[in-house]
């Protein structure tokens, strides 16, 4: 990992350390912006991800290949179960 990767990280990991009625209200408040509001859309990810946990975006991967990984169904949308395999993964 180079400097600013761990740096990144730290980051997530500081902004993952919220409890699960925090991250449950973070979920609820982008996915009500539009349609399903248990389900977040790819542009609700997007404003998620960039206002909550910018530094995930500093990484190699992109926006599109964080979607197709959480959104294990195939909806196009990512539930609130899906959106917990992201903090999972980036709070260790």
């Amino acid at each position: 990992m180079e400097a600013g990767d761990t740096q990144a990280h730290e980051d997530i990991k500081m902004s993952i350390k919220k409890s699960p009625e925090e991250l449950k209200g973070i979920f609820e408040k982008y996915a009500a912006k539009e349609g399903d509001p248990n389900q977040l859309s790819k542009e609700e990810l997007k404003l998620l991800v960039q206002n909550e946990f910018p530094s995930l975006l500093k990484g190699p991967s992109t926006l599109d290949d964080l979607f197709q990984e959480l959104d294990k169904n195939g909806d196009g949308e990512v539930s609130f179960e899906e959106f917990q395999v992201l903090v999972k993964k980036i709070s260790q």
